[in-house]
């Protein structure tokens, strides 16, 4: 277990965008000759990746930190687990507003899992259905 200090100090590196399962996304959008744009911030939620064209917007979510029903996201940590229950929980809150906001607006919302990417002709298939 960390001390507060150090606990703070693990958390700040935690990245919020960039992350290596957006990156594995953004390039086989790429592949798929997709164009996009990234992190619009004029939009609910500020979507990982967004065609405008196509009035998509596209989350990839760490199966952790928003409480995925996998096993990864479905592990809580055994130190402090009421704050992270209710973390977790809010996330999820969040992101339900967030689609619900993005739909009322016009817009299609998808969601890529972090454990979806283990599979990149399935990703690949996926990413190319919702071009199409």
């Amino acid at each position: 277990m960390f001390d507060p200090e150090k606990r703070s100090a693990v958390m700040r590196r935690v990245k919020g965008r960039d992350t290596s399962p957006e990156l594995k996304v953004r390039k086989a959008l790429t592949r798929l000759g997709a164009r996009y744009r990234l992190h619009r911030k004029d939009l609910p939620g500020s979507p990982d990746i967004v065609m405008p064209g196509r009035r998509l917007a596209i989350f990839v979510h760490g199966c952790f930190w928003h409480g995925h029903d996998c096993a990864r996201g479905a592990r809580v940590p055994k130190q402090n687990r009421d704050y992270w229950v209710a973390k977790v929980g809010r996330n999820v809150a969040r992101d339900a507003r967030t689609a619900e906001a993005l739909a009322a607006l016009g817009w299609r919302v998808e969601t890529i899992w972090e454990c979806e990417l283990k599979d990149a002709a399935t990703l690949e298939a996926r990413l190319a259905a919702l071009l199409s």
